[in-house]
């Protein structure tokens, strides 16, 4: 299988553009020691961008409304559980995941 140079240097240049907002911001602050205030006000920022996220997807606008997904509702239930028991991120993520695979897997069958 031949690859275009182009379109693989088209790849690279979009793996570096994405990279450096990321990881700039994570090297400057790692030298700097940030006032507690702004600390606090940055440990609600996973809450709201999961927040966000979810709520995207579990609420869904039809002809004049607003209706559940429910697949997406049932999936958030062990998730859910599992953020509030557990505190641990990975977990969370991977409950998940599995959640929404299983609850897709049984809706279609």
């Amino acid at each position: 299988m031949n690859i275009d140079p182009n379109v693989m240097y088209i790849i690279i240049g979009g793996m570096v553009v994405t990279a450096i907002p990321r990881i700039i911001p994570f090297v400057v602050l790692q030298k700097l020691a940030l006032p507690k205030p702004v600390l606090q006000w940055l440990s609600y920022i996973p809450i709201c961008i999961f927040t966000a996220l979810v709520m995207e997807h579990l609420l869904v606008r039809t002809e004049g409304s607003v209706t559940f997904n429910w697949q997406v509702l049932i999936a958030i239930l062990p998730t859910l559980v599992t953020a509030l028991w557990s505190k641990n991120l990975l977990a969370t993520v991977i409950v998940g995941i599995v959640s929404m695979a299983v609850v897709r897997l049984l809706w279609l069958g």
